[in-house]
């Protein structure tokens, strides 16, 4: 069963997405008075890397929207099949806390 992890780390982030070809994106028509928009990772060799609503934006605007947002990174390193995993997911931070505390009552 594949594990996820979790993080905030600019680093671990950064090496995460580049092991995979990604870089970072913001959906397009999402951004408001020069802020990016929803964050996400473009995949530039997955099958469905086409997709004209992302648009990609500097590792600098994606953290620092990124912090601004409270967002914490979920991911895993592989899949159940011992490979490279793509699946990620951006989710605020305080959202994962209280995640984890209803599953532990």
């Amino acid at each position: 069963m594949p594990l996820s992890h979790t993080t905030q780390n600019h680093d671990e982030i950064r090496k995460w997405a580049e092991a995979r070809g990604a870089v970072p994106a913001e959906v397009s028509s999402t951004e408001s008075e020069g802020e990016p928009g929803i964050l996400r990772f473009m995949f530039r060799k997955a099958k469905n890397r086409k997709d004209d609503n992302l648009k990609e934006i500097s590792w600098d605007a994606f953290f620092e929207k990124f912090d601004e947002s409270g967002l914490t990174l979920v991911y895993q390193e592989k899949t159940a099949t011992g490979k490279s995993s793509n699946f990620n997911k951006l989710v605020r931070a305080d959202a994962k806390t209280r995640s984890k505390s209803s599953r532990a009552a």
